[in-house]
Formats: structure tokens, sequence, C-alpha cells
């Protein structure tokens, strides 16, 4: 079971609502997962929805709430990658008018609310959470802890996702719209806003265990880029002591017996030991050294075979 599907599961389980805050609920569900359609000129009310668990509770309240019956209906779709996924419906065929009233899908005109009904969004906040619940239950989306911090709900309508925005504001969060394709969207990516708007929803559990694999995954990934990093370091640090190694040949070569003690004995470290640090050669030297130290006597030895070789080379060139 995906993370996703643990947090719709624990959302369709709160059953400590008043019956305001459930109404907001399932209406955010039905205008979220579908809305109204017209079959044979008679309106019927149907929303889809990915979770059993949400399905459910929507037929459980629609009945306790109103006493409609509706009906739950299972069945699968393929998605462009070929996946094949399941659904679930909920459909009120019969006194689908009236629901639609009752619920705020419809207005006292009888004209569709392309949004969430008025009396939700200013009621009190136990109603304004549940509005948000029932559209993240219907429509929305969490990343997996890991990944860049995501929690959406897909809208069917702008007007909707106004709502939504003025709904989180409600409850002291900022969100911003957000459209992929044709499709709109409410969109919360910082992970601090997104861990409090699932223990607003009431997801307080999975809130929890959703903050702390995406720390403990931002952890791994710091590691990883720390060692990459150390490793990166290791290779740059054998690579220089390689070429310095030839270096110091080159210069022994072209000095000879020519060279102060001190400059011989750091050239000569740097050529038995090819692949040790500065800071290892200098405590390797008699008596040991510091690191600065045993790079600047290298330094010296390779600046002297330069000049010498520069002295020899204009020597040539006048005879």
């Amino acid at each position: 079971m995906s993370l996703l599907d643990e947090v719709k599961n624990e959302l369709a389980a709160i059953t400590d609502d008043s019956s305001l805050a459930k109404q907001a609920q399932v209406s955010a569900m039905l205008r979220f997962g579908g809305g109204i359609q017209v079959v044979k000129n008679i309106p019927i009310v149907v929303s889809q929805f990915t979770s059993a668990t949400a399905a459910r509770w929507l037929q459980s309240s629609i009945r306790e709430i109103w006493g409609y019956d509706a009906e739950l209906r299972k069945g699968t779709s393929t998605l462009p990658s070929g996946e094949t996924v399941e659904y679930y419906l909920v459909a009120i065929t019969r006194d689908g008018k009236r629901l639609a009233l009752q619920s705020g899908l419809l207005d006292q005109r009888s004209m569709e609310v392309h949004g969430i009904a008025p009396a939700h969004i200013q009621g009190n906040i136990a109603q304004v959470k549940a509005a948000w619940r029932g559209a993240f239950l219907a429509k929305g989306r969490l990343s997996d802890p890991g990944k860049s911090s995501l929690l959406e709900i897909v809208c069917p309508s702008v007007e909707a996702v106004n709502d939504l925005i003025i709904a989180a504001r409600r409850l002291g969060i900022t969100t911003k719209p957000h459209r992929v394709h044709s499709s709109v969207r409410v969109r919360l990516s910082d992970p601090d806003v997104i861990e409090r708007m699932l223990i607003l929803m009431g997801a307080n559990t999975t809130a929890r265990e959703w903050s702390g694999k995406r720390v403990e995954g931002e952890s791994r990934g710091k590691a990883n880029r720390l060692a990459n990093f150390d490793d990166a370091n290791m290779r740059r640090s054998a690579k220089a002591a390689v070429e310095a190694s030839q270096k110091v040949r080159k210069a022994f070569e072209i000095l000879g017996d020519d060279i102060p003690e001190n400059l011989r004995a750091a050239g000569q470290l740097r050529l038995d030991h090819g692949d040790a640090s500065l800071e290892e050669l200098g405590r390797l030297a008699d008596p040991p050294i510091t690191k600065d130290a045993i790079a600047g006597r290298i330094r010296r030895l390779l600046q002297l075979a330069t000049k010498v070789e520069k002295q020899r080379a204009a020597a040539a060139e006048k005879n």
C-alpha cells in the first residue's frame, strides 16, 4: 500500500466530525470526484475515486445524512503507460437533483455551483478542514518521501481552485494555483506546510510518517553527496600526487647531485610515497614537519630545476 493510500484511509476513517463538517466533506467529494451529470434529462450525481475506503465512506455518509441509497461500482481503466488501475464509482441515480441541492452542488435557483458550496467555505473551521479533506480524498496527490515535496489537488474548475485557496487561507496556509496542460490544481511544495496541512485534514499518523521518511531520505541523500564529494577529493589528490612525482623525477634528472639536502629529502619522500598526501609526507619526514613545509620544499625544488633548465637553454643558445 502506498503512503497516499494510507493517508486516504486515515482520512476516511475519521468519525468524530459534526454533521455540518460531514456535509462539507461529502459536498467536496462529490464536486471534486465528478459532480452532476444529465442522463435522459434526469440529473444524477456520480463521483469517481481511486480509494475504496473513501468511496465506501461517501456511500454510507449520503445514506446517514440524507437517507439516499448510493450505488458503489468497481471498475478498471488502463493508463497511457499500460498499467491497469482500479477505480470506484459512487452513483446516485434516483433523487440526484435533490441530493445536488442539499449537498450544495446546485444553488437555490438550481444553478450548478462550480466551486465549493459557499456555506462550507464560509462556515466554521471544522467545515473548512472537512472541505479540504473531501477534495483531497477525491483528487489529492502526495509525493513519495525522498522526492521533491508535493501535495496537490486536481480541481474541476478555476472556481474550485479559488475556493480551496480561500479555505487554506482560513486555516493559516498560503497556497498557489498551478496549471498542468488542461488541468488546474492547487499545490503545496514546502515540506513543513505539507505536514501541517495533512495534520489539519486529520491525517496525524501518516503526516508524521511522511515527514520522518522525508527527513531520513534527505539525510541519506546528504550522506551520499558527501561520500561522492570525498571520493572526488581523493581522486583529485591521487592525480595531483602522481603529477607531482613526475615533476620531482624530472627535477632530479635536471639537477643531478647539485640539490640542497632538505629539498632532496622532500623530493625523495614524494617519489617513495606516491599516493601519500602532503600531510602524510610531513609526518614521514625526519624530523617530522608540517604539510605546508613539505609542500614549500617540493615547490622550491621544482622552481630550482626550472631555473637551472632555463639557464642551460640560454647558455646553449649563446654557444
